[in-house]
């Protein structure tokens, strides 16, 4: 089976970083050969891209500008790391992609989605995920989850701004048949029993 590229979105606290973990286990006892990834991010200089953009600043960042800067860590993330990955053959797991944006720019802050459809062609044309996981909790929640930790930009925007961002990606998962919604409001244990059936019925479907 051909390497294939599957992402896991979710707003914060949802338990994005303890599922990619996971779901990379699962693929590996299968047999794939398994890259994980993130953005912003994946590559070093994504990395520094990302650290612009989370970093918490006096400055007032121009939602414009973020969503340039998100766009140019992933144009150099396909290109240096992505998709040399996939056609050595390899599956990618990454962590938050294109959704993301639409969710946390579109719906967060209100950048207009069909200039991010045009950025998305532009930087990825025909490369979407074959399959993102989303997972799906309560703003109040994801942030309850996040403890008293020092909190990066996008995570101390707050409740309405996640609650924004939560309805943009339920309105997609609805849509989009590559995204398949998980309840992560529950024990970690469900929610992996649902990721994992979810794999497989996409194994199944690929094997065909």
């Amino acid at each position: 089976m051909r390497g294939r590229f599957i992402t896991v979105e979710g707003a914060e606290g949802a338990g994005k970083s303890t599922n990619v973990a996971f779901i990379k286990r699962l693929l590996q006892a299968r047999g794939m050969v398994v890259h994980a990834t993130r953005e912003p991010g994946g590559t070093p200089l994504a990395e520094e891209i990302r650290r612009l953009l989370v970093t918490p600043r006096e400055e007032a960042v121009d939602a414009t500008a973020e969503t340039l800067l998100i766009f140019a860590a992933r144009a150099q993330h396909l290109a240096a790391c992505i998709e040399p990955a996939l056609a050595a053959g390899r599956w990618v797991l990454c962590d938050r992609f294109t959704d993301s944006t639409f969710a946390y720019q579109g719906g967060g802050r209100g950048v207009d989605e069909a200039w991010i459809e045009q950025l998305a062609d532009r930087v990825h044309g025909g490369r979407c995920p074959d399959l993102t996981l989303y997972l799906d909790a309560p703003p109040a929640v994801g942030v309850e989850r996040l403890g008293g930790r020092p909190l990066d930009r996008f995570e101390a925007e707050g409740t309405a701004f996640l609650g924004r961002a939560r309805a943009t990606f339920r309105r997609r998962a609805a849509g989009l048949p590559r995204i398949v919604e998980v309840d992560a409001n529950r024990p970690l244990v469900e929610v992996q029993a649902d990721l994992a059936a979810a794999i497989e019925r996409a194994l199944e479907a690929w094997r065909q």
